[in-house]
């Protein structure tokens, strides 16, 4: 037997983008010291080598066992000329449609975060005009009918000089589930506005930015010391229980060793409905780093939720089959004695095929279908509350509490954006985070908007990239 034995196990070829120039290249995924990597090399950038995954039992499950059958939109935008990602979006060639939607109204912020993708900033003063807006709502409601999550994001959108005419003409349309992206300032310091806000539901959300507990953590992350700002906002939500999901954007060694704190304080509090965990994408303003070390990814963020908060079991945090790459989902109920997990009595198998399962006492197929939409992004918050009530007879131990609805429901999102190191294509084609673009004639998926479309990069990078395909004949 040869000596010459690779140091890993070779798992799959991928096709990726080199992280400096951005154009395709070939790569593969191996397992090495109980961790996934991808290995890629540029004829000229040379090789690069990206932590995808720290738990290869986690990543080999989210490729082979939940696999859910795609979902179109209603409607493709662009044709295919360049080939994936250079021509987004969303093209025939994308996997699946738009779960949550982004429509970003403006680009001015009250804060200059030095991890903010989008580069926003008091120095961006700009803001679209109502029209435009109005013609984005349209292009998503062409495309998905009745969408499911649609968040008004910025820059900081409750700064727009329209605001609530915005929130109205999103209104006006058939969206089941409005939310609002934003940094809770003018909810602490603006008499009446959460109260305008409130008024808004049902079927109505914050996602209200909540990074850590501590000052050098938010001075490091958002160049503020906002604890003030996020203690005003959150006790006027509650009184006003205006349904809330904390965003934690998480950086290594910032705040990732708070995740259980952040859980605990978001379970104390009523009107937060959940906590959504977002590990950076390397994009905008973010600070370069190791993409070999630094990385933090879905399976070590889930590994801190059991560590930190031992109410989650291992079953409970589990792939959400619509992009189970990037994905991971836990529900639980708030009862009397805390919080309940809920997916974790459900077995795996009833949710990707509808096979038997000992603990549903009832096998129907429809049963199954509520299973499979409940643990699915394409399922507006409000109504997963409806599906759990409906559900709830069905599983041991859990008898309906009186009153249930959307606020006994807490839920906890791992979510990880794909940047320039992590690119697989494989995955691009299933995310289901979309944005649509300003021009109001396109949806394009979250990850590949920041590294080709947003602002000047489609004619800086994307450009010379598609004029390379050109000349060599290789664009259909």
């Amino acid at each position: 037997m040869s000596d010459k034995v690779r140091p890993y196990l070779y798992y799959d070829t991928a096709v990726s983008i080199c992280s400096t120039c951005l154009r395709r290249v070939d790569a593969k995924i191996v397992f090495e010291d109980g961790a996934v990597y991808m290995l890629k090399d540029c004829p000229r950038h040379g090789h690069e080598r990206v932590l995808m995954s720290d738990d290869v039992d986690w990543y080999r499950r989210t490729r082979e066992v939940f696999l859910k059958t795609p979902e179109q939109p209603n409607h493709f935008n662009t044709p295919m000329r360049w080939g994936c990602p250079y021509d987004c979006g969303l093209c025939p060639s994308h996997e699946q449609h738009s779960c949550l939607t982004l429509i970003e109204v403006t680009d001015h912020c009250n804060l200059s975060c030095p991890i903010c993708y989008a580069g926003s900033g008091p120095h961006r003063e700009g803001w679209r005009p109502l029209e435009q807006i109005e013609r984005m709502l349209d292009l998503l409601v062409r495309n998905e009918r009745e969408p499911d999550v649609v968040q008004i994001s910025g820059g900081e959108p409750t700064l727009h000089p329209e605001f609530f005419a915005i929130l109205d003409a999103a209104r006006r349309r058939p969206i089941r589930h409005l939310m609002l992206n934003t940094n809770g300032i003018r909810i602490a310091r603006e008499e009446g506005f959460a109260e305008k806000l409130a008024a808004y539901q049902p079927g109505f959300e914050l996602y209200l930015q909540f990074d850590s507990l501590e000052r050098e953590p938010l001075m490091r992350l958002r160049g503020a010391d906002l604890r003030s700002v996020r203690e005003q906002a959150i006790a006027k939500l509650d009184a006003l229980n205006l349904s809330t999901t904390l965003v934690v954007t998480l950086q290594r060694g910032v705040n990732d060793g708070e995740i259980g704190r952040i859980l605990e304080y978001a379970a104390e509090h009523r009107c937060v409905r959940g906590v959504t965990f977002q590990p950076i994408q390397q994009a905008g303003r973010t600070e370069r780093f190791d993409p070999a070390t630094d990385r933090l990814t879905v399976s070590e963020v889930r590994r801190r939720i059991l560590e930190q908060f031992p109410v989650f079991k291992p079953a409970d945090v589990m792939p959400v089959p619509c992009h189970p790459d990037s994905l991971a989902m836990a529900y639980a109920l708030r009862m009397e004695g805390g919080l309940v997990p809920l997916t974790g009595m459900i077995d795996p198998q009833v949710i990707i095929d509808g096979g038997r399962n000992t603990i549903v006492y009832e096998q129907d197929g429809a049963l199954h279908q509520q299973l499979f939409k409940l643990l699915a992004t394409n399922h507006s918050p409000e109504s997963a509350a409806q599906t759990l009530k409906d559900l709830l007879c069905c599983l041991p131990r859990v008898a309906v509490p009186e009153g249930f609805g959307y606020d006994r429901v807490f839920r906890v999102i791992v979510m990880q954006f794909i940047d320039a190191h992590s690119f697989d294509l494989r995955s691009i084609k299933k995310c289901c985070v979309h944005i649509v673009h300003p021009d109001a004639k396109r949806i394009i998926p979250f990850d590949t908007y920041n590294l080709f479309y947003r602002d000047q990069l489609e004619t800086d990078v994307l450009a010379p990239i598609r004029a390379g395909i050109e000349a060599a004949g290789e664009a259909h």
